[in-house]
């Protein structure tokens, strides 16, 4: 049986127990039992019993209807099974391109106080990502697009490399919601939490929030972005 939900039909659940168990290859997410298994056949096996039980408990949560729209663990478990194994050089591009426009290099020209929370805010991240990572990029004011060093793209491409599918996943997913590879980076590697990232990559829009208010539908959309970054963030630590 199917029920409907925002105008679309979804699967009633039809497992009782939701549970994860060692298997060949990782950890199986069970549901009474049985391995379930992602849209192109693949068992849904995750690397560690840390990312097992967070998959596993988006399968427990949902009740009465198995609504995928609310399992983005799941779903991006799915993409690294299926999708990016046979992309990694691509999707290590997109992590550096996104690097090649990072949000933390284009800072604003006015007002003076949004540019002193910027550099505040972004400057020990800009900091970090040279002294730690050898990612070094360059601010620019303004919006014209400023071509960053091919070296430091480079990096963040080899970098992205260095992970396996389901951190390579994760990383394009961070840098996608940031608008930034250095966030997601610094995510990745625990430098910040999923709160502060995604704290960092609104502050244009929390400066512009406190002088002109908050819109209802972009506190709706800022809700959905926060709670993305937070279960990256478990993703992440559940990977280590």
């Amino acid at each position: 049986m199917t029920g409907k939900a925002d105008g679309v039909q979804h699967p009633r659940r039809f497992y009782k127990t939701v549970t994860t168990g060692p298997v060949e290859g990782g950890h199986a997410v069970l549901l009474d039992g049985r391995t379930p298994k992602a849209p192109g056949g693949t068992p849904l096996v995750l690397p560690t019993a840390g990312l097992a039980a967070l998959v596993a408990g988006e399968w427990d949560a949902q009740d009465p209807h198995i609504v995928m729209t609310s399992m983005p663990a799941v779903r991006l478990a799915y993409t690294a099974l299926e999708k990016v194994g046979g992309l990694r050089e691509a999707v290590a591009e997109e992590v550096a391109r996104y690097a090649g426009s990072d949000l933390l290099c284009y800072r604003a020209e006015a007002p003076q106080a949004l540019a002193r929370e910027q550099a505040e805010a972004w400057d020990p991240l800009m900091t970090w990502a040279r002294d730690e990572l050898s990612v070094r990029l360059e601010p620019t004011l303004g919006i014209i697009h400023r071509p960053q060093p091919p070296e430091s793209l480079a990096r963040v491409q080899a970098l992205a490399l260095e992970l396996d599918d389901f951190g390579l996943s994760a990383l394009a997913h961070a840098a996608g919601l940031f608008g930034s590879a250095v966030l997601a980076l610094a995510l990745q590697h625990g430098r910040l939490d999923g709160g502060q990232a995604h704290d960092l990559a609104r502050l244009d829009e929390a400066f512009q929030e406190k002088h002109w208010g908050v819109d209802g539908e972009a506190a709706i959309r800022t809700e959905g972005r926060l709670a993305e970054a937070l279960w990256l963030e478990r993703w992440f630590r559940a990977l280590d």
